[in-house]
């Protein structure tokens, strides 16, 4: 399973932001966990619902995410 077959974007959850397979859990709240120190392991055990392929499908997001942007300059 890809994160695109585990981040979903629905328009009336969270705004519309990327969630965890339809959840209420965001790709934003785990990437906010980890950046202040959480583990893969304290994250699942803190929320049940997720698995450990989950937040590495956030991961994946975030990384498929960034390699699309595109830099633009200013003059």
């Amino acid at each position: 399973m890809s994160h695109h077959d585990r981040i979903t974007l629905e328009p009336g959850k969270r705004g519309g932001k990327p969630c965890i397979r339809g959840m209420r859990i965001t790709v934003y709240d785990v990437l906010d966990w980890m950046a202040q120190g959480m583990t893969e392991q304290q994250i699942v055990e803190d929320y049940p619902e997720l698995v450990v392929e989950d937040i590495r499908a956030c991961l994946a997001f975030a990384a498929d995410r960034e390699h699309r942007l595109t830099v633009v300059h200013s003059n």
